[in-house]
């Protein structure tokens, strides 16, 4: 049988990565960087060696669009490979000042037996968010996916810094008979309205998104406390009258809520939630 020589696989694999329109990075299951691309390090704004060694530079710091502080990279290693691929939005600053907003997708690998973590970086484009379904098309405000993802994130840091989490859902009522009487474009404006009520009027760093058809949901992390003030904030701004068409409307408003300390799984805390609501 011939054999056919083929050159080191090392060296090919170097090249094909440092030439991907993406940047790439590789780590072990403690989020330890085990190898990058040179494109993943400009797009983080760091030095190909901060990258690997895991060093930050003097003000150099990343959030999630929302303001929030982001998972460790051990925690998201650990998230990812307990629940499979994870696409998050990743904003890197610098002393304050945004450098960059990015996709990071995460996604888990077996590698000669190991685990192992992909990364792939890309900068946020404008049709992106709503390409992937992350962000509802009619409010801007993030989708039932990434709210799970926000909860999730914030329990995890609940049970590290024994902090606690919020999660209200609000039902807006009578959505059917508005889209009857005033059309189903008034009907979106109304729910466009409440959500920017909703964001504008809640802390940056709580999550407001859209839930489901009528629905909003409000993550919010607090030190202490039964996040009955966030619920009854979250009523009093989804409650107001809006005008629409000739008149205002003000809708009919169902607000459930639940608090956490990070001890239940992010299922049972939404399941525990939306029975309250439909109860």
């Amino acid at each position: 049988m011939r054999t056919v020589q083929t050159a080191p696989t090392r060296p090919v694999w170097e090249e094909l990565v440092a030439e991907l329109p993406v940047g790439v990075l590789l780590m072990d299951a403690s989020g330890n960087v085990l190898a990058g691309n040179r494109l993943a390090a400009d797009l983080l704004g760091l030095a190909p060696e901060d990258l690997l060694s895991g060093t930050c530079p003097p003000g150099w710091s990343t959030h999630d669009d929302s303001g929030a502080p982001l998972p460790t990279r051990a925690e998201l290693a650990d998230q990812v490979l307990r629940t499979g691929a994870l696409t998050i939005p990743l904003v890197v600053t610098r002393h304050g000042r945004r450098q960059a907003q990015l996709w990071a997708e995460h996604h888990p690998l077996l590698v000669h037996g190991e685990q192992r973590l992909l990364v792939l970086l890309q900068p946020v484009t404008t049709d992106l968010p709503h390409s992937r379904g992350l962000l509802d098309a009619l409010t801007g405000l993030p989708g039932r996916a990434l709210l799970h993802d926000r909860l999730d994130q914030a329990l995890a840091r609940a049970r590290t810094h024994g902090t606690v989490v919020t999660l209200v859902l609000v039902d807006v009522h009578r959505m059917a008979a508005i889209n009857a009487e005033h059309g189903f474009q008034r009907g979106d404006e109304l729910l466009t309205a409440v959500g920017g009520r909703l964001r504008e009027g809640l802390r940056e760093d709580y999550t407001v998104a859209r839930y489901g058809g009528d629905e909003f949901a409000v993550v919010a992390e607090h030190s202490r406390g039964s996040g009955e003030a966030v619920a009854e904030r979250v009523r009093e701004l989804a409650g107001r009258a809006v005008r629409i068409g000739g008149g205002r409307v003000r809708p009919g408003m169902r607000v459930c809520w639940v608090t956490s300390d990070g001890a239940a799984p992010t299922h049972a805390v939404i399941a525990h939630v939306e029975e309250r609501l439909r109860g």
